[in-house]
C-alpha cells in the first residue's frame, strides 16, 4: 500500500457513496415534480440512485470528479494535481464501471439518465429533461 498521509486517507473516506449534496438536490426536484421513486435498489448494475420501476427507467446522480465527466466545459470535473499515477486509472475504472453498468441496464430493458452535478445549476434545463425522459414511451 502506498504511503498516504493520514489525515488525506481519513478525508477521503468521509466522502458520501450516497445521499450525497446532489442527489439530494435531484430527489426534491423530482418528488416535486410529483414522481414517486425507490432509491438506491440492489440487484440492478450499479445500484441506480432513483429507480422508476413501473416505468422502467433509472436515473443516476453523478459526481463530475469521480465519475470523469468528459465535458469540456464542466470546472468541477479537473484532474488532481497529485499522485496522478494513482487517480489517473481509478478515475478511467470508474467511467468504464459507469459505462458497463449502463449498458447492462439497457440490455436489460431499462432506460437511463445520467445527471452530472454541473448540471444542477440550470434547475428549469434539468427540469425539462427528466419530465422528457420520464414521460417517454
Amino acid at each position: 500500500m502506498p504511503d498516504t498521509d493520514p489525515h488525506r486517507s481519513w478525508t477521503m473516506s468521509q466522502v458520501a457513496q450516497k445521499d450525497t449534496k446532489p442527489e439530494m438536490t435531484v430527489r426534491r426536484l423530482i418528488h416535486g415534480m410529483g414522481y414517486r421513486y425507490r432509491l438506491h435498489r440492489r440487484g440492478l448494475p450499479g445500484t441506480p440512485d432513483l429507480v422508476f420501476a413501473s416505468r422502467r427507467k433509472v436515473i443516476f446522480v453523478h459526481g463530475c470528479f469521480w465519475h470523469g465527466h468528459a465535458d469540456e466545459s464542466c470546472k468541477l470535473s479537473r484532474p488532481p494535481k497529485s499522485r496522478l499515477e494513482y487517480w489517473g486509472p481509478k478515475l478511467a475504472r470508474n467511467a468504464e464501471r459507469d459505462r458497463d453498468n449502463e449498458e447492462k441496464l439497457r440490455a436489460d430493458g431499462w432506460d437511463v439518465l445520467i445527471v452530472w452535478e454541473c448540471q444542477l445549476r440550470d434547475q428549469s434545463d434539468l427540469t425539462q429533461r427528466i419530465t422528457t425522459f420520464l414521460e417517454a414511451v
